[in-house]
């Protein structure tokens, strides 16, 4: 297999590094929407507000429901922005933003103005691909991989 050098780069390492801005992009965008979120949870309902709410939308184990959503949004979102523990963060948002759709908005059809699904459908699947994915080179993931690596050498 020939690889096309261009300069000094080839074009494997310059779509390798637009993957990772890309990466880093979709994290910190979904890292804000997530801790917003999150926030809201906490501090403006609070987490028993949340759990209340959940409990008359028949959302099983309001209250650890609740808790949950309010943690993997919040400290999720941080952890997305800064990129540590990717992958388990993105399989946590998956599985939180399943349950919102599975029990509140999937019955309001897709648009978010009437209550629909398409915000969550979106975070859960962005969800799914930092689970599978991960967080590319601009993470403390990395960091960590390489702190792993040299100790194990």
């Amino acid at each position: 297999m020939t690889t096309l050098i261009f300069g000094n780069k080839t074009s494997a390492t310059r779509q390798s590094a637009r993957q990772d801005v890309a990466l880093l992009i979709g994290r910190i965008a979904l890292g804000i929407v997530l801790i917003a979120h999150g926030w809201q949870k906490f501090f403006t309902f609070g987490v028993s507000g949340v759990a209340a709410n959940f409990d008359t939308m028949g959302v099983p184990l309001p209250a650890a429901s609740a808790t949950f959503a309010a943690v993997v949004e919040l400290v999720g979102g941080i952890l997305l922005i800064i990129g540590l523990a990717v992958p388990l963060v993105g399989l946590l948002v998956a599985i939180d933003m399943a349950g919102a759709l599975l029990f509140v908005h999937a019955p309001n059809g897709v648009f978010v103005d009437g209550g629909g699904y398409e915000l969550v459908l979106v975070i859960g699947a962005l969800g799914v691909v930092f689970a599978g994915v991960g967080a590319g080179a601009y993470a403390l993931d990395r960091l960590v991989a390489g702190r792993r690596a040299s100790v194990n050498a």
